[in-house]
């Protein structure tokens, strides 16, 4: 029975548009529904503060020349620790793009309500634990209204997710490995995160224990390894595919695109894609000083005296990198990010086999400030794809990571005409 009805007023709720990402959020709707035809997307505001919330709307009015959004979009006031607050806000929304975090310790009320009340739920989650125990719990619940349940549509990790499946459309023959390199430019003024991030790594690493124990409960089988296997990299090393250091990247990624592997391959009969990612950190000198913050960071998080001073003084401990005001529009301005795979595989004709594979390929995903700009443009044109093209997300509802729901929709091209550019580029 699906329990989302289009009598509802309002196609998209943004919940917590008073945040830090929830500002960012708010104008990017108001520009796609500028850009539809007819201003048919309906949306509403919603958060604990209704003076706080005409604030944001009074801002994006300035900043966007829309006079309208002062009195033409509505604000629901919910909080997540009143159930009743958002019960009456999914029961107005098709989709709630849930923007409160961090999602380990708010998150799961939002969900809760949206299946209970027939609603879809879209975030730009980051957090593993969170994600997975969310899949674990609520995808029969989810299954069983209708309802859609999709987290992490935003950088971490629809990019790398959505990339994957784009490289391996590009791929003539059958794809068995990827390898990522993230690098992220940034201006004269450098770049920096909320402090929202900032805590649920802090929590996530100190709690990663639980992870592997939610992982035991699924009972997964081991997914089949296609081609030879690839070989991790080192903790550090010097890349040549990008040409400065790089790291294992720590972020949700590997999480997300490994549960999109397993849906694909469970679900489509597609054979699954080994996938390894990295970021680069730049000179010798970057690399000393991440190996230090990183020791620090790793002995602190252990201890709930470290992960207090952790949390209250975020730039000290960041050495910048994330601060309790986020950046500034300057260094957002200034900021983009590249994600590069580097795939391998058996061309068209050559029958996959355990054998070391004899083609390749490289793609790109290019965008903007990847926290606030490509994080809202993605989350906002997840939202839009699932409100156009209900009929191509699997199922009839249930809980997935971004590549299993939309990999038969358009969200690739929708996030390409958006800022989101996907390419084929030659390898190197």
């Amino acid at each position: 029975m699906a329990a989302v009805t289009s009598s509802r007023p309002y196609h998209i709720i943004v919940f917590g548009a008073s945040g830090f990402t929830g500002q960012f959020v708010v104008e990017e709707v108001a520009r796609c529904t500028a850009e539809g035809p007819g201003g048919s997307l309906k949306w509403a505001v919603a958060g604990r503060s209704r003076q706080r919330l005409e604030g944001v709307l009074n801002q994006a009015a300035r900043r966007l020349s829309m006079p309208e959004l002062r009195t033409d979009i509505e604000i629901i006031v919910a909080d997540v620790s009143i159930e009743e607050s958002l019960a009456v806000m999914c029961q107005q929304g098709l989709v709630i793009l849930n923007c409160v975090g961090p999602y380990r310790f708010y998150g799961e009320p939002v969900v809760k309500a949206c299946i209970e009340n027939g609603a879809h739920c879209i975030d730009i989650c980051g957090e593993p634990q969170f994600l997975e125990r969310m899949q674990l719990e609520y995808h029969s619940k989810a299954l069983d209204r209708g309802v859609y349940v999709i987290g992490s549509c935003g950088f971490d990790s629809i990019p790398a997710d959505l990339g994957i499946l784009y490289t391996k459309q590009q791929f003539k023959g059958t794809l068995t490995a990827v390898e990522s390199f993230l690098t992220i430019t940034s201006g004269p003024e450098g770049g920096s995160g909320h402090d929202a991030t900032w805590q649920s790594a802090v929590y996530g690493f100190a709690d990663s224990g639980s992870l592997r124990r939610l992982r035991k409960r699924f009972g997964h089988k081991p997914l089949p390894v296609v081609g030879a296997r690839v070989k991790k990299r080192g903790s550090v090393f010097f890349s040549k595919e990008i040409e400065q250091y790089a790291i294992p990247f720590m972020g949700s990624d590997p999480s997300v695109v490994k549960r999109t592997q397993r849906f694909l391959y469970e679900e489509e009969q597609q054979l699954p894609v080994q996938y390894s990612a990295y970021v680069g950190v730049g000179s010798l000198f970057s690399v000393v000083k991440l190996c230090c913050g990183g020791l620090l960071f790793w002995l602190m998080v252990k201890f709930s005296l470290g992960r207090k001073l952790l949390t209250t003084f975020p730039s000290f401990f960041s050495f910048g990198l994330f601060t309790k005001a986020g950046p500034t529009m300057k260094q957002i301005e200034d900021t983009c990010f590249s994600l590069t795979f580097f795939g391998e595989g058996f061309s068209e004709g050559k029958e996959p086999s355990e054998s070391r594979p004899n083609d390749k390929i490289c793609t790109r995903v290019i965008g903007a400030e990847p926290g606030y700009v490509a994080t809202v443009s993605a989350m906002v044109q997840a939202a839009i794809t699932l409100l156009n093209e209900l009929h191509s997300l699997p199922r009839r509802g249930g809980v997935y990571s971004p590549g299993a729901a939309f990999s038969k929709t358009t969200l690739i091209d929708r996030l390409h005409n958006h800022g989101i550019k996907f390419s084929v580029r030659s390898y190197p």
